[in-house]
């Protein structure tokens, strides 16, 4: 049974790893955007953060894939070992790193499944990703798996999948989420969408690239939300006067319209004269 129970990490794992780099992928493609990674990658200077996402996106991917690959015996026990050290190597390693966001960025969500990791990171999560290092420690030294030559063996194998399952989900905040997603339709108006998945929405559009030139920083002066509405503010110049860039990101749908207007800065909101950002519709 011990066999059999080692055997069955190999799949689960691969199963996890993959899955988790489509649901970043999926987020990244919804907010049109590589910054709007989250997870660990928050920690890391914006500059690198793109970096990061792509890294940890490539990496669960590689893993998957060579989990998979390996299991076998395709490339014998040396490369097995080495992508299932690997395996725990990442799994250990996102322990830490959680712990790590936990304290300095307490509101963080895990990013392990892209949208529907943005709960706070909990005890429940470092343990999942404790358990799944034990896990991919487990299944050193597996022999290559073949199909089960017994009906009981392949029932025994299920049913060792199925009470994983049932424990990670118990561990996953993300379960929870997906409940509620299908369940109903949240209002926009009272969704809970990241400041940083705006940010990185804003920073891929149009108007932003336009209005960038005249930008005196890279972080918002203010930013506020009003109903399905994210306001936010930038520092500028333009025909050396200051002035206030205010964008208004839209918070749902995947072609997220954002409108911009530019006015001066300590007044009431007026179109500034001759100035050649206008009050723009682009999407």
């Amino acid at each position: 049974m011990l066999a059999l129970v080692r055997e069955a990490q190999i799949p689960l794992l691969a199963m996890l790893l993959i899955g988790g780099c489509a649901a970043k992928a999926g987020r990244v493609i919804s907010a049109r955007s590589v910054d709007a990674g989250t997870g660990p990658s928050v920690l890391f200077p914006l500059r690198l953060r793109r970096t990061a996402v792509i890294g940890m996106c490539l990496c669960e991917l590689a893993l998957g894939a060579g989990l998979l690959v390996t299991a076998g015996g395709l490339g014998g026990d040396e490369i097995a070992s080495a992508v299932r050290g690997a395996t725990a190597l990442l799994f250990g390693t996102a322990v830490g790193a959680l712990h790590v966001l936990r304290t300095r960025r307490p509101g963080a969500g895990c990013g392990c499944f892209g949208d529907l990791s943005d709960t706070p990171v909990t005890w429940r999560t470092m343990t999942r990703a404790g358990l799944l290092c034990a896990a991919a420690l487990s299944s050193l030294g597996v022999s290559p798996l073949r199909m089960p030559d017994s009906p009981g063996r392949a029932a025994g194998f299920l049913v060792v999948i199925a009470v994983e399952l049932a424990a990670l989900a118990a561990l996953s905040p993300e379960l929870g989420q997906l409940m509620v997603r299908l369940g109903h339709a949240e209002p926009c108006e009272v969704r809970r969408v990241p400041v940083a998945r705006t940010l990185a929405v804003l920073r891929a559009s149009t108007p932003y690239r336009r209005c960038s030139p005249y930008l005196l920083s890279e972080t918002p002066a203010d930013v506020w939300r009003e109903g399905c509405w994210r306001f936010v503010t930038f520092p500028g110049v333009f025909a050396n006067r200051r002035v206030d860039v205010v964008f208004a990101v839209f918070l749902m749908g995947h072609r997220v319209p954002v409108r911009f207007g530019v006015v001066e800065a300590d007044t009431d909101i007026t179109e500034p004269e001759e100035a050649p950002l206008q009050l723009s519709n682009h999407l």
